[in-house]
C-alpha cells in the first residue's frame, strides 16, 4: 500500500509540473485534510488529462489557473467550468481514475451547448457549440462540409493531415474563423450574419492541411493559397455569393486572400499548372525561399505580378454551386 501510494504522489507530482509547464496550473483551495492524498493525486491526474482539452475547445479567454474546492454542499459528485473547479469530497473518495476523469469531463462540458462527435470513412468531427442560437440548418451544412471537401484536400496536398479535427462555433471570437492545431474556431455572429458562406470551412480546413508551422513563408502567400484552394475546391462558393476580385491597379499580390488568389488562378492558367501544389509543399518543408519563383518559373514573382497586371483578363474563371 506504501508502495502504491509512493507512485500515485509521484506520478501526481510529475503531471502537475508538467501541467504548469504549459501553462495549466491546479490549486486545492479549503481544508487540506478533507481528502487523502491518493484522492488529491487522481484529481491532480485528472486535471491534466481533461482540463487542458476542454480549454483548447472551449476557445478564447479560458483560464488556466484552476482553483480547485471541496464543495459538498453544492454538487454531489463533480461541478466545473473555466477556472474552477467543485468536488465533493464522499464522492469522490476511492473513485478510480477513470471514473474521475469522465464526471469531470462531464462537468465540463455542460459549459457547452451542444457537443457531438461524428466518423465517416476514417474522418472523425468533434463539434462544441457555444451558440444556443446556432441555426441547426448552419450546424448540419458545415458538419457535412467537412466530411465533403476535407478528405480531398488531405489526400491532394498532404496525406499526413490528422484525421481528427475540431470544430468550435466560439461566441467570444469576433472575427470569421481562424484554424490551429486540428481546431477551428468559427464566429457565432458571422455564421449568423452569413449563413450561407459554408466554403468558409473549405478555406480553414486547408490551414490545417497546411500545417506549415512558424516562419514558413511570408502570411499573403498562406492565405492566397487557403483562398485559392477554397476558389477551386469549394463545395458551393455561388451560394455563399463569393467570388475572386477583378484586378485594379491599386492591389498587390501581397493583399491576401482573394485578390491573391486570383493571381494565383491565372498563374496556374498561363503560366506553370500545378505551381501552387509546388509552392505548398515548399511552404511545410519550410524550403520556401522568395528565389522559389524564379527557380520554378523563371521570373521573380514581381515580374509576374506586372505581366497579370497587363493581362489580368486572361483567366477563366468557374465557381462551385450546389444548384
Amino acid at each position: 500500500m506504501i508502495k502504491k501510494f509512493l507512485i500515485i504522489a509521484l506520478l501526481a507530482s510529475a503531471i502537475s509540473t508538467f501541467a504548469q509547464n504549459k501553462g495549466y496550473e491546479l490549486t486545492f483551495n479549503g481544508e487540506s485534510n478533507i481528502a487523502d492524498a491518493i484522492t488529491k493525486a487522481r484529481l491532480d491526474t485528472a486535471f491534466i488529462h481533461i482540463y487542458p482539452k476542454f480549454a483548447m475547445a472551449d476557445g478564447y479567454r479560458t483560464k488556466r489557473k484552476v482553483e480547485l474546492t471541496f464543495a459538498n454542499n453544492e454538487t454531489e459528485a463533480i461541478k466545473a467550468k473555466a477556472g474552477e473547479i467543485k468536488v465533493n469530497s464522499a464522492w469522490v473518495k476511492g473513485k478510480s481514475q477513470s471514473k474521475i476523469d469522465k464526471e469531470l469531463f462531464n462537468a465540463l462540458s455542460k459549459n457547452w451547448v451542444s457537443y457531438s462527435k461524428e466518423k465517416h470513412k476514417g474522418y472523425e468531427l468533434t463539434f462544441i457549440s457555444k451558440d444556443p442560437n446556432l441555426d441547426p440548418a448552419v450546424r448540419k451544412k458545415l458538419i457535412a462540409t467537412y466530411f465533403e471537401i476535407y478528405p480531398t484536400l488531405v489526400k491532394t496536398f498532404n496525406d499526413k493531415s490528422t484525421h481528427d479535427v475540431l470544430f468550435v462555433v466560439d461566441t467570444a471570437n469576433k472575427a470569421v474563423a481562424e484554424a490551429s492545431g486540428n481546431r477551428i474556431l468559427f464566429s457565432a455572429a458571422y455564421m449568423k450574419a452569413h449563413p450561407t458562406d459554408i466554403d468558409v470551412v473549405t478555406h480553414e480546413t486547408m490551414h490545417i492541411v497546411q500545417g506549415y508551422g512558424y516562419s514558413a513563408g511570408p502570411v499573403w502567400l498562406t492565405e492566397g493559397i487557403a483562398d485559392y484552394v477554397r476558389y477551386k475546391y469549394g463545395v458551393d462558393n455561388v451560394g455563399s455569393k463569393w467570388s475572386l476580385p477583378d484586378y485594379n491597379a491599386k492591389q498587390s499580390y501581397k493583399n491576401s486572400y482573394r485578390i491573391t488568389a486570383r493571381f494565383f488562378a491565372w498563374l496556374e492558367q498561363n503560366v506553370k499548372p500545378g505551381l501552387i501544389a509546388t509552392l505548398d509543399r515548399q511552404l511545410r518543408a519550410h524550403q520556401y525561399k522568395e528565389e522559389s519563383w524564379a527557380a520554378l518559373t523563371g521570373k521573380t514573382v514581381d515580374q509576374l505580378w506586372e505581366d497579370y497586371s497587363k493581362e489580368p483578363q486572361k483567366v477563366s474563371l468557374t465557381y462551385s454551386s450546389k444548384k
